[in-house]
């Protein structure tokens, strides 16, 4: 019998449209081994499942998507989770869930909160665990362990929405020094980020981005810029580094429309304007290459993350951007261009997921003991 595995995709957050072409893609080069359940979740949270699930053009219109026949839930009965239909059907019954990969962009499933769902039904998954995913959609707390392991990154700040944009606020960004770039910390695929030239222009773009996130990531503009991009592959026992991107800009910073419109809108960030392998000096990608391993280790990394690097084009000085814990597209075109399959891809992430599945339920996590019984048994106490 073929191992059931959950597509889960969706969610409610920003980059809701981009999570359905990455589940597309994966759903194309699924490994025949495993049988394949779609799960499709809403805008405002709700789960459906169907089998047409599985191409780009039956969520052109969500609507149809979310006819009430669709909808289900995920319950654990006994020691095996169950996909039921919210309503009735004589002729659909429940389906065991084996494994579930979330390909779920930014909040609400990138960030470890569906992770942490996953935990509570006792199912095993792919990729990042619930810390993991929490640092790695929280550029603030990732940046604070980067810097921490000594990593380099760009010279930053950040500032809480409770916080006024006073003059401690502007004196601070002075010293940071103009351009800088203003980031939600917790939204990714460019939304909300704008670069601001002088006090008006940050007051305004913090104003914006804190219709986003309550917290916002300060930094400064790093020019001559190339971004270069690497995918980690692995777990916290033995990881690999594809080989390195550059990718091609249209405007100051990568925009949505340059990731995601266009010639790219079926392709995702597969159809992103790049270069594979970068045009780097020996040296440059052996650096880059150490520094994402290092990042993918101190983040607590598990699955296939894809970590972003800027690198000033004159000075060559490099800095860890972030780190995407659920990469658009699963950063599966760096690793064919590595020599390893889109296909090939997703059996080591089962694979990885099932390993970590494997390790977990060897640990003591609760006592066979009653205290409550004790209690009772030697009269009150205080414990």
């Amino acid at each position: 019998m073929k191992l059931s595995v959950a597509i889960a995709f969706g969610g409610v957050s920003v980059e809701h449209e981009i999570s359905i072409l990455s589940a597309m893609q994966a759903i194309a080069a699924f490994p025949d081994a495993y049988e394949i359940v779609p799960l499709y979740i809403a805008k405002d949270g709700r789960m459906y499942s169907d089998a047409s699930f599985q191409k780009t053009e039956v969520f052109q219109d969500l609507t149809k998507v979310t006819q009430e026949n669709y909808e289900v839930q995920l319950v654990r009965e006994h020691q095996r989770v169950l996909m039921q239909w919210k309503k009735h059907h004589f002729w659909k019954t429940s389906r065991v869930i084996d494994f579930v990969l979330p390909i779920l962009h930014g909040t609400n499933g990138e960030d470890g909160s569906f992770q942490g769902f996953l935990k509570t039904l006792h199912v095993p998954f792919a990729q990042c665990g619930v810390l993991s995913g929490a640092l790695g959609q929280d550029k603030v707390a990732m940046k604070m362990i980067l810097q921490d392991q000594g990593l380099p990154l760009v010279p930053w700040f950040y500032w809480w929405k409770q916080e006024p944009l006073e003059e401690a606020f502007f004196a601070k960004a002075q010293r940071l020094g103009y351009p800088m770039i203003i980031k939600p910390s917790n939204l990714g695929s460019s939304i909300g980020i704008a670069v601001v030239q002088n006090a008006q222009e940050l007051k305004k773009a913090m104003e914006e981005g804190f219709q986003y996130d309550d917290k916002i990531v300060i930094e400064k503009v790093i020019t001559p810029l190339r971004e270069i991009n690497a995918s980690v592959l692995g777990d916290m026992e033995d990881a690999k580094c594809s080989v390195l991107e550059e990718v091609v800009k249209q405007d100051t910073i990568l925009s949505f429309q340059d990731k995601y419109e266009g010639h790219a809108k079926s392709k995702g960030m597969a159809g992103t304007n790049r270069r594979v392998p970068a045009s780097l000096e020996k040296e440059e990608a052996q650096e880059i290459t150490s520094y994402a391993l290092a990042s993918f280790q101190a983040l607590q990394a598990e699955g296939v993350v894809r970590i972003d690097f800027l690198m000033n084009a004159d000075t060559k000085d490099i800095y860890v951007n972030e780190i995407n814990s659920i990469p658009g597209s699963l950063a599966y075109y760096l690793w064919e261009a590595s020599g390893l399959t889109f296909t090939k891809l997703l059996e080591e992430l089962i694979q990885l997921g099932m390993k970590r599945w494997r390790r977990e339920e060897k640990r003591i996590v609760s006592f066979d003991t009653n205290v409550l019984q004790l209690q009772a048994k030697g009269g009150s106490k205080q414990l």
